[in-house]
């Protein structure tokens, strides 16, 4: 209710698209890390040879969960690492082992996207 009273006469609409606006911000920010620009090479990779390889529906579906689950990995990480650097500027035991928690979820995430590729890709390549 106060979220409503806080917006005022906003309409419906108005608020998603605002709410849109926002995280095709986050997307921007989230491309220019280092990482996701790594992944987003990889994805492209990826679409290029399932198009040039005919894959079949279920086939594409794996590739595109994968995919979104790297990506999305990627922006948790990016998100706690700027907010944990925020709350707590200087070095701390306890920051250092969330951001290696949230890298290490980025890794198990391509890690298994590696293994969704190799076995979807590699029987029509070999």
């Amino acid at each position: 209710m106060a979220q409503a009273d806080k917006r005022g006469n906003e309409g419906f609409i108005v608020a998603r698209a605002r709410s849109f606006s926002h995280a095709f911000r986050g997307l921007a920010r989230l491309f220019r890390e280092p990482n996701a620009r790594l992944h987003a090479l990889a994805t492209a990779v990826v679409l290029g040879l399932g198009y040039f390889l005919h894959l079949a529906p279920l086939e594409w579906g794996a590739l595109v969960f994968a995919i979104t689950l790297v990506l999305a990995a990627e922006a948790f990480n990016t998100a706690l690492e700027a907010l944990a650097d925020a709350a707590v500027p200087e070095r701390h035991p306890l920051v250092g082992q969330a951001k290696d928690l949230a890298a290490a979820g980025v890794l198990l995430a391509a890690l298994g996207a590696v293994a969704i590729a190799v076995l979807i890709l590699g029987p029509h390549l070999w």
